[in-house]
């Protein structure tokens, strides 16, 4: 980042970058079917009260040395319930806590562009269920399959991760996903139910070859560790990404560009966009 900008002036001035760069067509597709987290348990009350596992009939009589008195028993039953309570919240708190941490993670692969590959990703956004984790499950794991069967016109990729609460991995998702929108001119959109498709005449030059797909995604649990990466890598974290389950899922997002058949990124625009690539 920028020394002395700040994150909204650094995004501001990428959206003026990509729009001087002359921008490609480009679709998203996605959604975040989140519930926030239960609020953690709060500290028990008073025990409840259960009946005495004895029979109290009459009055209970202490006779001196001790030994005849059954009121010790009592006080026994109330420690004993307050204790297994306790246990109980205690117990409550370390799962929460252990299910508390989350991840977003973002992968963009340049590979050679071909029109049935446009044409693929441009049928799986418009046939997918965004308004479901398991629509979107069931979407993330078709665009993995459709790149994993692409490895051979990969050129291009980056990867990148963060960890945190849900919250915080749900407003970086959302930031990441400003980003990716911002480097191509937004042909067709399909996020959370809602679909948004814009006139637009195909650009096409002589050295456009290029496709960026950039697939972000937040879970609860743990992603792959962010690095440079190679074409094994890439394909572990595709992986990695097919593993998510309607149950671990807090959002996905995938964008690529350009959508419109005929067009491709040139090596520069490629390059200026994305400046982060590691050659795979």
């Amino acid at each position: 980042m920028l020394r002395g900008v700040k994150p909204l002036q650094t995004l501001l001035l990428l959206l003026f970058l990509g729009l001087a760069l002359g921008q490609k067509s480009g679709g998203g597709v996605g959604g975040r079917p989140y519930v926030p987290s239960p609020p953690p348990p709060m500290s028990p009350g008073p025990a409840p009260a259960y009946p005495l596992p004895y029979p109290t009939p009459g009055p209970v009589y202490v006779y001196p040395g001790g030994g005849g008195s059954l009121g010790v028993a009592p006080v026994l039953v109330f420690f004993g319930l307050a204790l297994v309570a306790f246990l109980m919240v205690r117990g409550l708190q370390r799962v929460g806590e252990a299910g508390a941490s989350a991840s977003v993670g973002r992968l963009r692969l340049a590979l050679l562009v071909r029109p049935e590959v446009q044409r693929a990703l441009r049928r799986l956004a418009e046939e997918a269920d965004t308004t479901t984790a398991k629509g979107l499950a069931d979407l993330l794991d078709e665009v993995v399959l459709l790149l994993l069967r692409e490895a051979p016109a990969w050129r291009f990729g980056s990867y990148e991760a963060e960890e945190g609460s849900e919250e915080e991995v749900l407003a970086r998702f959302d930031a990441w996903m400003l980003e990716d929108r911002s480097t191509y001119r937004e042909t067709f959109r399909h996020f959370e139910g809602k679909r948004v498709e814009a006139p637009y005449t195909p650009k096409v030059e002589p050295g456009g070859r290029y496709l960026v797909a950039s697939l972000l995604l937040a879970v609860r649990g743990s992603l792959p560790k962010p690095g440079a990466l190679d074409r094994e890598g890439a394909r572990q974290v595709l992986l990695a990404f097919a593993g998510s389950t309607p149950f671990t899922l807090l959002a996905f997002h995938l964008a690529w560009t350009p959508e419109k058949e005929g067009e491709g990124l040139t090596e520069e625009e490629l390059l200026a966009l994305f400046p982060k690539l590691d050659k795979l």
